[in-house]
């Protein structure tokens, strides 16, 4: 097992972290706190996939995957600002 193995394991059971916490939350804002986490480690996840497999196509869905993530962060976050604090 190498390194680059542990540690994208070690980052899918944080993503997983993550995840459970944006479904448990008991506040919208930890969910969007879980949203966030879960989008990050995606992010390293897939850059270290990528290096696993040595393509450098990982990094392009990274970089996709990281402004999917900022835009729906900011649109929960004007949902939440319209809609009044829950």
């Amino acid at each position: 097992m190498t390194f680059d193995t542990v540690v994208l394991i070690i980052v899918t059971i944080l993503a997983l972290f993550g995840l459970s916490r944006a479904f448990i939350g008991p506040t919208i804002w930890d969910r969007l706190l879980g949203f966030s986490l879960f989008s990050s480690k995606v992010i390293v996840a897939a850059i270290l996939i990528g290096q696993v497999i040595n393509r450098t196509y990982m990094i392009d869905v990274a970089i996709i995957y990281g402004v999917l993530g900022f835009v729906g962060t900011i649109l929960i976050a004007r949902f939440i600002e319209r809609r009044g604090d829950v």
